[in-house]
């Protein structure tokens, strides 16, 4: 029943429309411009979390735009790049074939590449995940894959978007009668509430708002289709014509400054938390996992902040 209850704090996304925007990730040239700038400033927390991981967990690696970071950060650890479908694995398994005499070869060790479903227990003691979050159909799940997949006393940092997001327009999709423009992402608390609920200890959430300007509507809708598209259960069926879309640059230039130029908001919001030792009662029955039980054993337990 607690399940059931998270799932429906999760605002709703279109799965299909989720998955569209999860090939198109593996067709594109790198990840989204936006995902690159989110990777960077995620990068500069990384200093305060005093654990240094021997083994980094990459979710969603090509999209996510953070590999060189991680491998600069920590040159030592093994790096497993995470990815959900088969032709993103092949797609990161490409990229992290490079030849030997290439300079990012050996800013650290070259990455490994698995699927989701191929996560080791107990596995990671860094999972980072960029700009993914927002991108599923089920966050609780995602979470507790997370939980499962990280060594007691390892952290996962991650970012996502928010709530306001593309709050620019909402109001002209609803004026216009087309439904909502992007899906309702969820809000940072909830989340911090999903972490508890899988697990985590000691969340902390915090969010920032990133605004982009761009010179046209051809532009901006570039941007948009890059970042994924539009995966809200309310947006229009059935493809747009091209009269449509036309109406739609004019709609969106006129949303332009006094400098001609449109004007976008996207909130990220930010979150780590710890996967704890697990709590054992005095008396009764306890229940524990096998790997888990292995990860208790060990000691001593590194520093956490």
């Amino acid at each position: 029943m607690a399940d059931e209850t998270m799932r429906r704090a999760a605002p709703p996304a279109d799965a299909a429309a989720l998955a569209a925007s999860v090939r198109r990730y593996a067709r594109a040239g790198s990840a989204p411009w936006l995902h690159g700038e989110v990777a960077r400033r995620m990068a500069a927390r990384l200093p305060v979390i005093r654990l240094q991981p021997q083994s980094v967990l990459q979710w969603w690696a090509w999209s996510g735009g953070g590999d060189e970071l991680l491998a600069a950060a920590y040159p030592k650890a093994r790096r497993v790049q995470v990815e959900p479908t088969p032709a993103l694995v092949a797609r990161s398994t490409s990229a992290a074939q490079r030849p030997w005499w290439s300079a990012g070869r050996w800013r650290g060790h070259a990455a490994e590449v698995v699927a989701e479903d191929e996560v080791a227990a107990a596995s990671g003691q860094l999972l980072w995940a960029n700009m993914m979050l927002h991108a599923v159909a089920d966050p609780p799940a995602v979470l507790a894959r997370w939980q499962r997949a990280l060594a007691i006393d390892g952290f996962v940092m991650f970012s996502c978007l928010g709530p306001d997001t593309l709050k620019e327009l909402r109001p002209l999709y609803a004026r216009l009668g087309w439904g909502a423009p992007a899906q309702d992402f969820i809000d940072m608390h909830d989340i911090g509430d999903m972490m508890i609920h899988a697990g985590f200890a000691d969340p902390v959430m915090d969010q920032e708002r990133i605004t982009l300007t761009f010179a046209d509507a051809s532009a901006l809708l570039a941007e948009l289709r890059g970042l994924g598209g539009n995966a809200a259960p309310t947006r229009h069926a059935g493809l747009r014509t091209p009269r449509w879309r036309e109406r739609l640059r004019r709609e969106l230039d006129a949303l332009a400054g006094t400098d001609g130029r449109i004007a976008l908001g996207f909130e990220i919001v930010y979150g780590h938390a710890f996967k704890a030792a697990p709590r054992l009662k005095a008396g009764g029955e306890t229940s524990l996992a096998l790997d888990d039980m292995r990860a208790l054993l060990r000691a001593p337990r590194p520093p956490r902040i």
